[in-house]
């Protein structure tokens, strides 16, 4: 079976079962789910909303992700000549 697989089966399994089963699948990984939260300052919060209004509204572009490596790329390129 894929991890695919196993990751949709999971998640359906989440959906429907009982809060004990949920409460002890979840202490077996509480640890590791705890190392995975990202924790995001007020500021940074404020600022990626911001931007996220203004994508929506049309006010900034985004750049598709091979653009920028390829920008980023360039920039280092320059920097270690």
């Amino acid at each position: 079976m894929t991890i695919t697989a196993i990751r949709q089966k999971l998640h359906n399994y989440l959906e429907i079962a009982n809060e004990k089963k949920i409460k002890a699948i979840y202490t077996m990984i509480e640890d590791d789910v705890e190392d995975t939260l990202i924790n995001y300052t007020g500021d940074l919060k404020q600022e990626l909303d911001k931007r996220l209004i203004d994508y929506q509204n049309g006010k900034m572009k985004m750049i598709k992700a091979k653009d920028s490596k390829a920008r980023i790329a360039k920039l280092l390129n320059k920097k270690f000549k």
